[in-house]
């Protein structure tokens, strides 16, 4: 019954934004770009400064009337979940988290103070190693392995906190802490060998989901738990330190060939779903990829989209195009996959470093 109720709710809410489509903001140009940079190079300030802002967006209550998010955390989870099956697999899989990067990082400077950019994990420093990261430090970082029966943080700034959004697209009663089961053996596939694998795709096409593969999958299933589900993930806010790494990737690839890979995009639309997906145990360069034991990851009969899920917007058919629309559902303006393809502007204006 709470399911079904939650599922009418989010249909609800997507036909009132697709009614009542949120305008762009007119475009502004990009003069002083924020500069994201690795985590292992901040400095104790700016760490303390990053995890402060979080917990400030944990602790401010929801605002939008997205179904089931309770602060302005699991609204920007809640814009990760409900368009989950068309933002993964798919053509769109990078602009869409491009797109919802930049919102976390607006949200925190204009929210809640933060002064500086989004940083990212920098995961071949620490492929193999995961247990290890100074990211999964209990006082600088984000907190690190799980313990017991349910895999619970035991130390670290979000010990507290609890999310009651999944597993899956389910609901959780009562909440859980954030879980992790961290495996350094999976954390290998973010490894370095893997990253050139996929800079070496000359298209879009044969990149993405090279990246989508691993480097992607080092990331989420060498952390585990809470980040191991497709479509819950960002109730650990490690999850933006990964898809922030996995965004300048896709520059860096981009780099490599502008102007040409500013307008290079394509893809499916819409894909299989999660549940019938069969993954390959190497990748294209014959490296093996390394999957966590089955039963860490959600149930599969809460993955696959629900009934009346978001269709693809301003694409004609099954064909990812530059006209792609991003629904970013009231946290941020919507965009297309047109105005992210360039993080110097005019709407996205930052740089890695």
């Amino acid at each position: 019954m709470q399911l079904s109720l939650t599922l009418s709710l989010v249909l609800l809410w997507i036909n009132v934004v697709s009614a009542y489509s949120i305008p762009r903001a007119p475009a502004a140009k990009c003069r002083k770009k924020l500069r994201r940079k690795p985590w292992h190079t901040l400095s104790t300030k700016e760490k303390k400064d990053y995890i402060d802002a979080e917990l400030c967006l944990i602790n401010k209550p929801a605002t939008l009337g997205l179904p089931d998010a309770t602060n302005r955390f699991e609204e920007l989870q809640q814009i990760h979940r409900i368009p989950a099956a068309i933002s993964h697999n798919v053509g769109a899989f990078l602009p869409y988290h491009r797109l919802h990067m930049h919102a976390h990082e607006l949200a925190m400077r204009e929210e809640c103070g933060y002064k500086g950019a989004q940083p990212y994990w920098d995961e071949p420093r620490d492929a193999g190693n995961f247990s290890k990261s100074i990211v999964l430090d209990p006082v600088t970082g984000f907190g690190g392995d799980g313990s017991g029966p349910e895999r619970c943080i035991t130390n670290g700034p979000f010990i507290e906190y609890k999310n009651g959004l999944g597993p899956g697209y389910s609901i959780s009663t009562p909440k859980r802490c954030i879980h992790r089961i961290v495996n350094d053996t999976v954390s290998l596939s973010s490894g370095q060998a893997y990253v050139e694998t996929c800079m070496k795709m000359k298209y879009y096409i044969d990149f993405w989901p090279c990246v989508e593969m691993a480097p992607h999958l080092g990331g989420h299933g060498g952390v585990g738990g809470k980040m191991l589900d497709a479509i819950s993930s960002p109730g650990d806010p490690l999850f933006y330190l990964h898809h922030t790494w996995l965004d300048k990737l896709w520059w860096d690839w981009q780099t490599l060939d502008l102007p040409v890979r500013l307008q290079d995009i394509s893809g499916r639309n819409v894909a299989p779903p999660l549940s019938q997906i069969v993954l390959p145990n190497v990748n294209p360069d014959g490296l093996p990829i390394v999957f966590p034991p089955l039963d860490t990851f959600p149930p599969f009969d809460t993955v696959d989209a629900p009934p009346g899920s978001p269709l693809p917007e301003g694409d004609p058919g099954n064909v990812t195009t530059l006209s792609h629309k991003l629904n970013m559902f009231g946290v941020i303006p919507n965009a297309t996959i047109r105005d992210v393809m360039d993080i110097g502007g005019p709407l996205l204006c930052y740089e890695y470093v």
